[in-house]
Formats: C-alpha cells, sequence, structure tokens
C-alpha cells in the first residue's frame, strides 16, 4: 500500500529511538539513568489536581474550538502580570500542546517546497511539523566551540530565499540552553518585518533563565512588529505538566489567527478536562517560578561541572532552559548510545542521552554530539555523567 513520501521523509525521534533498546536492559536487570527526555521531576503543582477533583459537570462536552475562556484568559493574565504584554482573547488559540500550536502554524504559512529558516542544532520535532506541512528547513549552522551563537543578521540574510516564509527559534535553546538578550530578539523581528516573513518563537522554557543573564523576556514585548511576530508555548515545562497536553499559539496578526482557527475547529477542541486544570496552574504564586529556577540551576551546575571532568568532551555552558549540548571523543554517538544499552555497565547501571545528529539538518553534523536534560536530582546526575565518563573510556579503549 502507498505511504507518502512526506511521511517516509520524517525520522523517529532521536529522544525516543533507543526505547526497545532501554527495555531489553531494563530486563536483565540493568539501572538506566535517563538523560535522554525533557520529562522533569518537579511535582505539578497541586492547583492542577484540586481543579481536576472539583469538577462536577454531568457531562464532559466539547470545549470551544479556541479554548475554554477560563483557560484563554489565564494565559492572557500571565503575559500581562509577568510580561506586561497585553493580548486580546482572539490573540490566543488553546491547542494540544505546543506541538499542535507549531504543527497549525506551519500548515498556515507553508505550501511546498516553502523554507523555514532554522538554527541547528534544533528541537528534532521541528523538522516533522515542517515537512509534513510541505516545507524544507534552511539550516544556520552552529558549533559548540562557538557556545551555539547565531544572533547574527548577516547570517539570516545569507540563508534567505523568494521562498523563505519564516524564521523558528527557540528562546532559551533547547537543545542548546542559549539565550537571546532583547536587543537580538528585536533584531531578529526587524529582520522579519523587512523581509516580509514570519519570527516564530517558542518560548516554553522562557521561566528558566540562570545568571542574570536576561530579565524574563517575550518576543511580543517588541512593538511594531504586530503582524510578523508568532509565538509558541505550553504548560508542559514550565508547571512540570508535560503530561497535560495543553499549549497556545500567540500572534496579534488576525489574519493568521482566523486561519489557524480552521485548523482548531477541524480537529473540534482540546481535551475540556486538561483545560480547566491547565487554567488552575496559572494562580501559583511567583515564587514557584523562583525555586523551580534555583533547582535547574544548580542541576546545570552539576553537569556542566561532571562533563568538563571527562577528557576530550566540549560543552558550552547553557544559560537556560534545562538542556546542553555536548561533543564528545567519540565517532558516532548513535552507535555509542546504542552500546551503552547492550554491551556497558557499571555496577548495573548505565545512562541514556539523545544523540546529537537528528538535531540538524546539514548531513553529518552532530554524529559526535549529545543532548543531555537535565530533569533528574542532583545525585543522580551526577552518577548518570559518571557513568558517561566510564563509558566513553571503555567504548575508545576497546577500538585499540
Amino acid at each position: 500500500m502507498h505511504i507518502s513520501q512526506k511521511a517516509q521523509d520524517c525520522g523517529l525521534s532521536p529522544i525516543r529511538k533507543f526505547h526497545p533498546y532501554a527495555v531489553e536492559a531494563e530486563k536483565q536487570g540493568r539501572k538506566i539513568y535517563h538523560l535522554n527526555i525533557g520529562q522533569p521531576d518537579i511535582e505539578t503543582p497541586k492547583a492542577y489536581f484540586e481543579a481536576v477533583r472539583r469538577f462536577a459537570d454531568p457531562v464532559v462536552a466539547y470545549a470551544p474550538s479556541p479554548g475554554i475562556p477560563e483557560l484563554v484568559d489565564a494565559v492572557r493574565g500571565y503575559y500581562s502580570r509577568r510580561l506586561g504584554v497585553e493580548l486580546d482573547g482572539g490573540d490566543i488559540l488553546i491547542t494540544t500542546g505546543g506541538s499542535e500550536a507549531l504543527s497549525i502554524l506551519m500548515n498556515c504559512i507553508l505550501d511546498e517546497g516553502d523554507e523555514v529558516i532554522v538554527p541547528e542544532p534544533y528541537y528534532p520535532n521541528y523538522y516533522t511539523f515542517i515537512r509534513a506541512a510541505g516545507g524544507v528547513i534552511r539550516p544556520l549552522t552552529t558549533t559548540p566551540d562557538e557556545g551555539y551563537f547565531y544572533a547574527d543578521r548577516a547570517k539570516f540574510e545569507a540563508l534567505l530565499r523568494p521562498n523563505t516564509r519564516a524564521l523558528l527559534v527557540t528562546n532559551p535553546g533547547n537543545p542548546t540552553g542559549t539565550i537571546l538578550r532583547p536587543d537580538e530578539l528585536r533584531m531578529l523581528a526587524a529582520f522579519a518585518r523587512d523581509h516580509g516573513i514570519y519570527l516564530v518563537c517558542d518560548e516554553v522554557y522562557r521561566e528558566f533563565l540562570y545568571d542574570g543573564e536576561g530579565e524574563l523576556m517575550s518576543v511580543l514585548q517588541n512593538d511594531g512588529f504586530e503582524d510578523n511576530l508568532v509565538v509558541i508555548d505550553s504548560v508542559s515545562k514550565r508547571f512540570s505538566a508535560c503530561g497535560a497536553r495543553i499549549g497556545s499559539l500567540i500572534s496579534r496578526n488576525r489574519e493568521l489567527m482566523n486561519e489557524a482557527l480552521k485548523f482548531c475547529q477541524a480537529r473540534l477542541s482540546v481535551a475540556t478536562l486538561d483545560q480547566v486544570a491547565a487554567a488552575a496552574l496559572y494562580t501559583v504564586p511567583d515564587d514557584y517560578f523562583t525555586a523551580t529556577r534555583d533547582e535547574y540551576r544548580r542541576r546545570r551546575d552539576t553537569v556542566v561541572r561532571a562533563l568538563r571532568k571527562i577528557p576530550g568532551v566540549v560543552c558550552a555552558e547553557p544559560m537556560g532552559a534545562f538542556y546542553l549540548m555536548a561533543a564528545l571523543p567519540v565517532d558516532d554517538a548513535d552507535e555509542f548510545q546504542k552500546w551503552l544499552l547492550t554491551e556497558f555497565e557499571d555496577r548495573g547501571e548505565t545512562v541514556m542521552y539523545a544523540p546529537g545528529a537528528s538535531f540538524y539538518a546539514t548531513p553529518g553534523k552532530g554524529r559526535n554530539e549529545i543532548r543531555i536534560a537535565y530533569v533528574i536530582c542532583e545525585e543522580d546526575l551526577a552518577r548518570a555523567v559518571e557513568l558517561l565518563g566510564l563509558g566513553i573510556a571503555a567504548y575508545n579503549s576497546r577500538k585499540k
């Protein structure tokens, strides 16, 4: 039977594709430290569960396609209170996670063969959303030696084509932890406006900024670019509620939002009960964000300190989010990961990460790089990186 070329062009997630090997390793009694997936272990605020328990409607009915008013208002309130950004209800569409927001957006702005400029390494599912909508990624390559820096307008100008429709960035960055300063965000917004394209900012990690590298910020704080700016947002990371699957597509471009609403209506609605519970998340006090950020900062410091003790590892200290990219002294991070799960152990333990090649569009890039998600406790992070170092030494010695 026929399978579309678009589907065949999309690959398995590097974050999840080694799951079968992990299952087999665990069957053999090995403990695995998971650095591969951004699933925080921070407790979801109790307000979420309390809202579920209070839900007493006799029927779980369809929600409005744009989202229940309580949640839309909660998102508006967050942007007003935390960022000083005033949004209308029509500027927000509630989606099934940030993933659906990206999928809807790409279907709205891309025709077959249209291009999206994306700094690489990038979140691998961007490729799937863009390709499924008929688009192509035009990568802006960054390197670990340069700290994955990309905020250089000349580099973006060089990649521009007549069929370029958007520039997509994550701020703070997944997988690199890089951040854009306010002047850099404004520069990118001006680039988008000057060329009549969209600047799409995935801001799901906004609350996680470290070391005074910048105040809490959104690209929406820039005036004069309303038609060009689109934000992808989510409760998944901010409130440690990944399973809630609640995101939002945000833009003041009314024509774009009217088109996006067609897709929202076609999928009917986002899960009603999850929306009710997600609205309650926005009632948590601001000190929740402070405590969570401080915890991730300690975890980051633990990981970076441990990685820099491993000979041959290159990593930049992330300034935000809860990921980092590292270059390892191995020839192929995919093969190394498979070996860690099938042949390596230390005291019955091994480690998983996300191999770096799938975070790049440029062939051959990232083969010796990995993404680490520092979302487990400090003690486990220290042990996981210790295992990584022991594994590197054992893996390379077997080839001599």
